[in-house]
């Protein structure tokens, strides 16, 4: 009969757990594979205590930067709207697209935030007028933006 042990991972194991989990294994298995590679170390009651420190302090700094998104997000849309300048043809139909890079652009020179373009999601902009605009600041945290366009 194999009795398990608590094992601390020393590094991400596909299909057993992240850096720094705890994991209960089969006592074979972390004495011959997981503790000489160096992937993992015995749970004892220091180290557990270690694990429960580092697991609170990543806990605070994922709050705070939550906290700041927020913070962000009631910048934005205070200003709520930005204005990208596009040359017109007829019927007031732009030439080009808007891209999230633009978007992007405008917003830092608005409100000197800098914002990832790739958490930008537009509409098909096609002609002036107004547009809505998702800006992901976290995974947690999407401001909602107003997008005019307008002529050069």
């Amino acid at each position: 009969m194999s009795k398990r042990v608590q094992i601390v991972l020393s590094q991400d194991i596909t299909k057993l757990g992240k850096s720094g989990d705890v994991v209960e294994v089969a006592r074979g298995y972390a004495r011959n594979f997981l503790i000489p590679k160096g992937m993992g170390m015995r749970a004892t009651p220091g180290l557990l205590k270690q694990v429960e420190i580092r697991k609170e302090k990543e806990r605070q700094r994922l709050l705070e930067e939550k906290r700041q998104a927020e913070g962000r997000k009631t910048a934005l849309e205070t200003i709520g709207r930005f204005t990208i300048r596009k040359q017109v043809g007829e019927g007031e139909a732009i030439f080009g697209t808007v891209t999230t890079q633009e978007v992007a652009e405008v917003i830092l020179e608005t409100t000197a935030q800098e914002v990832d373009r790739r958490g930008i999601t537009l509409p098909e902009i096609s002609k002036l007028g107004f547009y809505q605009a998702q800006v992901k600041l976290h995974p947690e945290v999407t401001a909602t933006v107003e997008i005019q366009v307008a002529a050069l």
